[in-house]
């Protein structure tokens, strides 16, 4: 495992959404594919920030005059629940004339890693920022991500390789 990185680990199938996405299509963009957060990127392909579903709830509350803590988004906390259930689902209603789009609702804070990323190096920037997810990029283009889930069936494989003593 010592020599693994993230291109060893990383999962390729990644949704991302362009940042001019309304957020009515947003929520519909979740709704559809049964996921709560997406990287968002530009036209060009590059990634420019993270959204997730709390930062659309997070816009509503503020629109409401609920302070809004948008240091991080939860997009990189919740590790273990990457598909909604059905009330997270009939709750995920946007209106379609809000005149919002993701780049105004975004959190443009993004843990990223390059393919070369040594595993060990990915452990510290996951556990010293409280992340479960790291997004792999070459060239500023999203190429996969790395979530704890990841990095536990890492250790899984690695532990399964060994030969057993005794």
């Amino acid at each position: 495992m010592i020599n693994k990185t993230a291109k060893d680990i990383m999962n390729t199938d990644v949704m991302s959404v362009q940042g001019e996405l309304s957020v009515h299509e947003l929520a519909e963009f979740f709704t559809e594919n049964m996921i709560s957060g997406a990287p968002v990127v530009d036209e060009d392909g590059r990634l420019i920030g993270v959204v997730s579903l709390s930062d659309i709830v997070r816009n509503d509350s503020r629109r409401a005059q609920i302070v809004r803590n948008a240091h991080q988004s939860d997009y990189y906390l919740h590790g273990w629940e990457d598909e909604l259930d059905e009330a997270e689902i009939e709750r995920l209603h946007v209106e379609e004339d809000d005149g919002l789009n993701v780049r105004d609702i975004m959190t443009p804070l993004v843990f990223k890693v390059s393919e070369e990323t040594p595993i060990s190096q990915m452990a510290d920037t996951m556990i010293g920022g409280r992340i479960h997810r790291l997004i792999v990029t070459r060239d500023d283009q999203v190429v996969g991500i790395v979530t704890t889930l990841d990095m536990l069936k890492a250790i899984r494989d690695l532990e399964q390789s060994e030969p057993q003593l005794g």
